[in-house]
């Protein structure tokens, strides 16, 4: 796999690490009554696979145009 393929997915890899650890911490109830979870994790795993998806695919149309480009 190309370095550049690498380095444009590595954001979906993060976006899903986020949501296993999220699954991992879990959450519980205190004993106030209040809930206690990592929820900043599940929107910075959308932003982080929400940008992968953008990035690999710029990365991918990119490519596809630089060497229909050199074949030309």
């Amino acid at each position: 796999m190309k370095k550049q393929y690498l380095f444009a997915s590595l954001p979906i890899v993060l976006g899903l690490l986020c949501f296993v650890i999220f699954s991992m911490i879990g959450s519980y109830v205190a004993s106030d009554g209040t809930l206690v979870e990592p929820f900043f994790l599940v929107p910075i795993g959308y932003l982080f696979l929400f940008l992968g998806a953008l990035t690999l695919m710029f990365t991918v149309i990119r490519s596809v145009i630089k060497k229909n480009h050199r074949h030309a």
